[in-house]
């Protein structure tokens, strides 16, 4: 048994001791209960999950479906779930750990399911199938991570799961980041080689890389979106998941000695697409390629996000705009130059300004401002008053 809490990352970012208190609460008070009522083993806990033996199918999989039963059921916060693969097969025990190709099948198997349920491999389901209550759904078969054969898979879970089904956020769901936020899932290999499975993981992790780079922009970390790879998915329910407000999906397709790559940036909330693109190159500079769709990516995705938020901004009641959106509303108005726009400019960043006296972009925008009043004769320059204005934002 294999076992992984969803959106981990992103819960430890918003509150680390909330998070971490709560993870070993449910580890002590559920899962060592639950294994030992099952004669299960707790080979060891990796940070965001765990790892499990049994000497039963069945009992294995009662004691998986009797955790993420209570797990669905839990009220507290935050709401955490758990993604748990189970497999039957040969292991290697050694230094109290267990390692083979066995222990690798059941982590792969946990990340291709939905949150609060379980996925089988069918040694699994064919050792308990009418042997254990419950309803299990045939997943067919599946190709995974690093696996050489795919694999046939069955599903089960809870009938009260709540984590990540449609409709409005709930309380459990990772809250998003004040400033702008990206996914970037795990691009799907449509070349029909595995040999270029290792090209499109790669790929992602430089996107991510160049992407990061971006300080305004926040984007999750690979080890969050790579647990979606080779699932089909809703975009809305991986943006509630992980609390993000864009998520960037894309495509690898090999033709001959070309290979091209096809990336789509999408809204979270709605689903809405905002931009996609396709870039061709060699298949022999594969490496130098991948450098330069990152960086292609990075730079497309940059402009396109900047809007997006704008006109997020520009939709949102007055009353709830923070310090952030009111930079944002005011970026058109700097760009339009008039004196009118510089004036409902400026206007807007003192609000920003007075929500978040630290805000050192909305106060150097406020100094563009000045000089474009000053040179389009909107304003005569005091030097008393400007001294008195540089003299109150240091102070801030």
């Amino acid at each position: 048994m294999f076992a992984d809490v969803v959106g981990y990352t992103r819960m430890v970012e918003a509150n680390e001791a909330q998070t971490l208190r709560a993870f070993d609460d449910i580890c002590a008070g559920l899962v060592r209960p639950a294994l030992e009522q099952r004669r299960g083993r707790l080979i060891k806990l990796t940070g965001d999950g765990f790892l499990a033996e049994f000497r039963s199918a069945v009992s294995a999989v009662e004691c998986g479906m009797a955790i993420q039963s209570a797990m669905a059921a839990r009220a507290a916060e935050p709401h955490i779930a758990f993604r748990i693969g189970l497999h039957l097969g040969e292991v290697i025990e050694e230094n109290g750990d267990l390692y083979g190709h066995d222990v690798n099948l059941a982590a792969r198997l946990e990340k291709i399911f939905e949150p609060e349920g379980l996925c089988l491999s069918n040694a699994v389901y064919e050792a308990v199938r009418g042997r254990v209550g419950g309803h299990f759904e045939d997943g067919g078969r599946r190709a995974l991570h690093n696996i050489e054969r795919p694999v046939h898979v069955w599903h089960w879970a809870p009938e009260n799961r709540s984590y990540g089904l449609s409709g409005p956020p709930t309380a459990g769901s990772p809250p998003r980041p004040a400033r702008p936020s990206l996914a970037v899932l795990p691009f799907t290999n449509m070349t029909g080689d595995p040999a270029q499975e290792y090209f499109a993981d790669g790929l992602v992790e430089e996107i991510i890389t160049a992407i990061a780079r971006l300080r305004w922009l926040f984007v999750i970390a690979r080890n969050s979106t790579f647990t979606y790879k080779g699932r089909a998915v809703d975009i809305r329910q991986v943006s509630r998941e992980l609390g993000v407000r864009y998520v960037l999906e894309g495509s690898v397709r090999k033709s001959a000695d070309r290979i091209r790559i096809s990336t789509q940036l999408i809204d979270g909330a709605t689903g809405n697409h905002i931009w996609a693109d396709t870039m061709n190159g060699p298949l022999a500079e594969i490496f130098d390629l991948e450098d330069t769709i990152a960086e292609g990516v990075a730079g497309a995705s940059e402009p396109k996000l900047r809007s997006a938020e704008i006109e997020r901004a520009r939709r949102k009641p007055i009353a709830n705009l923070d310090a952030y959106d009111f930079h944002l509303r005011s970026l058109p108005h700097i760009v339009a130059g008039t004196a009118h726009d510089i004036a409902t400019a400026l206007d807007l960043l003192e609000r920003a300004v007075a929500l978040d006296p630290a805000y050192a972009l909305a106060y150097a925008e406020i100094a563009g401002c000045r000089l474009r009043q000053w040179l389009i004769g909107a304003s005569v320059w005091s030097r008393a008053a400007g001294l008195t204005r540089r003299v109150r934002w240091s102070v801030s």
